[in-house]
């Protein structure tokens, strides 16, 4: 038996002009939303020349991914006949995008700063091609990375699982990317690369950090690498691991720009989970291992391994009171 229809005509009109009365109030919203920014209580780019892309950005990354590790995050398959067809078209492509980010970059950064013209859409060309020319060495280092982090971890069955699957790898990888970015110069890009891979992994490595070969973090959550960190060849660091800066009061921080704030880590260094590492004058020397939950401002001689002292269990039954 067919049920009666609840609505007839004049209540849909009703609700028509209740809904278009609810939409006229939105012209007055949106003159509220913009005249608060003119006020300078927001942040706007307001302008005819583009900023950096995010989701380009974040696109490049993993377009670098698949010619980092060919036939790995690919979506066709990659075989002998056609890599070299694919490679070709993946690079022409990335050329193509590095390129406009980068000049986006350095053209927001000379408007932005009022800085001379350097002839951005060139520089932004020179660039992309250099870059590219580092993949090679990118390949090289990031086989070091797979290869220390195999050798590290008896959980792992094989090179492929570490490069499918641990956020560490992506980490590292993405923080090569950057650092070779930026140290091309290239302003902006470098980091919102870094942050993206921070904000997937937890895993927060600063693209002007110098990180030497075979470097591995294990599980990598919480993980923190500084500015002006440096880290020799051969370090492995665990989940939690913070290689910071000591806290600066905010009328000294213009001041510390630009300054050694963070530590150095000498090669064949192990830290363990929840270390703390702070200070730009505080160096852990060569094959030193720190133990987890330690604080450390001040520098280690090399050979040494730092211990909290063990602390005091205590174990009560349920029924004794506390």
């Amino acid at each position: 038996m067919a049920t009666e229809p609840t609505h007839d005509h004049a209540t849909c009109r009703d609700e028509v002009r209740e809904y278009s009365d609810y939409r006229r109030k939105l012209t007055d919203v949106v003159e509220q939303i913009l005249a608060g920014c003119g006020e300078e209580k927001c942040y706007t780019h307001i302008d005819y020349e583009p900023i950096p892309s995010e989701s380009e950005v974040i696109g490049i990354l993993g377009k670098l991914r698949q010619v980092l590790f060919p036939g790995f995050f690919d979506h066709d398959q990659i075989d002998p006949v056609n890599l070299r067809y694919n490679m070709g078209r993946q690079v022409s492509g990335l050329f193509d995008l590095i390129a406009e980010q980068v000049t986006r970059a350095i053209r927001y950064e000379c408007f932005k700063f009022d800085k001379p013209c350097s002839d951005c859409l060139q520089r932004g060309y020179e660039t992309a091609l250099a870059f590219l020319e580092s993949i090679p060495s990118l390949q090289q280092k990031l086989a070091g990375d797979v290869i220390a982090a195999f050798k590290g971890d008896p959980a792992a069955k094989s090179y492929d699982e570490i490069i499918f699957s641990y956020p560490g790898m992506f980490a590292i990888m993405v923080y090569r990317i950057a650092h070779r970015l930026q140290a091309l110069s290239v302003p902006l890009v470098p980091r919102m690369m870094t942050e993206h891979s921070h904000s997937i992994t937890g895993i927060d490595i600063h693209p002007g950090a110098v990180i030497g070969e075979n470097f591995t973090i294990d599980h990598g959550t919480g993980v923190v690498i500084g500015e002006t960190a440096k880290i020799g060849s051969n370090v492995r660091i665990y989940q939690g691991v913070t290689i910071g800066a000591l806290s600066v009061p905010s009328s000294r921080s213009e001041q510390m720009r630009g300054t050694k704030r963070h530590p150095t880590i000498e090669d064949d260094v192990i830290i363990y989970s929840n270390a703390n590492i702070l200070g730009g004058e505080t160096v852990i020397g060569a094959r030193s291992v720190i133990g987890g939950n330690v604080w450390i401002t001040e520098s280690v001689p090399p050979d040494t391994t730092v211990l909290m002292e063990t602390p005091r269990l205590i174990y009560r039954k349920k029924d004794m009171k506390v």
